[in-house]
């Protein structure tokens, strides 16, 4: 329970596959273990009935995690409007089904939402590496591939256009002001790995409520497990191409000034500094300085390619996405995308 005096936090953890059994429990044991209690946590599994009512069987004893199956279309977007719609607390949170949270993860959420004009929080994710160590290839600069904190965000509490989907946290009212997670645009277990459903959500959000203040929170800590499939480079061009994907569709919903405003400072700030690293310790003969560089030229060129192709799919009306309103579970809006500047 929530101590007196302070905003009761429903944590979603949204599954799909029997195979992160041991990482969804994980999880769990995580939110239980902070040391600011959550009011409860939420597992909301999509359309698997094998792994529901394993979940079932599992916490069936327990008074603060509820099992829940999606109640829209396959996909995290529905998983987590599904949470939302069920939760009973002033803040929603939400976490990676093959994550752990650190102790004060949600101390730190809790305490941002003091003032009432914060609307979303999120934290910062660290990636746990299959192998034991980063790839020496693996740029940090693109950590977002792995659902991670990348190189480039801004440290400390600060204010930000986004939080990253997999350590965030929001308002109740903040979705009863804007809506859901809009359907068409994040992950479906079962597709390509694409994104952007948060960002598109808090571009919405900070349009419907021009006052809301965005943060995020680098003490709020998860660690994010990473498979040894996704340290190839062969994952590393799939999530930069679908990011691509994801990226012109947000741009379609919220207009290309605001969907790439963060986008433009990564790709002509961040990104060059990062290739210019890995240049200088290739000439000062440290490993993976080359791999590096090269691999964040691919990222780029993989990423635009998937963006023209997503541009083209968009305004052929090929993509569509909608927006629920959580309280209700009615699709409103969104259609084959929006008016943007």
């Amino acid at each position: 329970m929530s101590e007196p005096g302070t905003p009761g936090v429903s944590v979603v953890i949204c599954a799909y596959t029997e195979d992160r059994w041991e990482d969804v429990i994980a999880a769990v044991a995580s939110v239980r273990a902070q040391s600011r209690p959550a009011l409860e946590t939420l597992l909301v599994v999509d359309h698997n009935r094998a792994l529901l009512d394993r979940l079932d069987r599992e916490y069936k004893e327990t008074g603060d995690v509820r099992v829940l199956a999606n109640a829209g279309p396959r996909g995290l977007s529905a998983g987590r409007n599904t949470g939302i719609a069920a939760a009973r607390g002033e803040i929603v949170a939400f976490l990676d089904d093959d994550a752990v949270a650190g102790r004060d993860w949600l101390k730190y959420f809790a305490e941002a939402y003091a003032d009432p004009r914060v609307m979303a929080v999120g934290g910062r994710t660290e990636p746990v590496w299959a192998s034991g160590r980063r790839p020496a290839w693996f740029p940090e600069e693109f950590d977002w591939v792995v659902g991670c904190t990348y190189r480039g965000l801004p440290r400390g509490r600060v204010r930000v256009r986004n939080v990253l989907g997999g350590n965030a946290s929001f308002r109740r009212s903040a979705f009863d002001a804007a809506g859901g997670f809009a359907t068409g645009i994040g992950r479906d277990g079962n597709k390509r790995p694409l994104g952007g459903e948060e960002t598109e959500l808090c571009i919405r959000l900070s349009r419907a409520r021009p006052d809301a203040i965005l943060l995020i929170d680098d003490r709020a800590v998860i660690h994010h497990r990473v498979p040894g499939a996704r340290e190839r480079f062969r994952y590393f061009r799939t999530r930069t191409y679908a990011e691509g994907l994801s990226k012109a569709l947000v741009a379609r919903s919220v207009g290309a000034r605001k969907g790439l405003e963060s986008e433009r400072r990564y790709t002509t700030r961040v990104l060059p500094a990062g290739v210019a690293r890995g240049l200088r310790d290739a000439l000062l003969g440290r490993p993976g300085g080359a791999g590096r560089a090269g691999a964040i030229v691919a990222g780029v060129l993989t990423a635009a390619g998937g963006y023209v192709v997503g541009s083209v799919r968009a305004r052929r009306g090929g993509v569509t996405f909608s927006v629920v309103d959580v309280g209700d579970g009615v699709p409103h809006g969104g259609g084959r995308g929006g008016g943007g500047d």
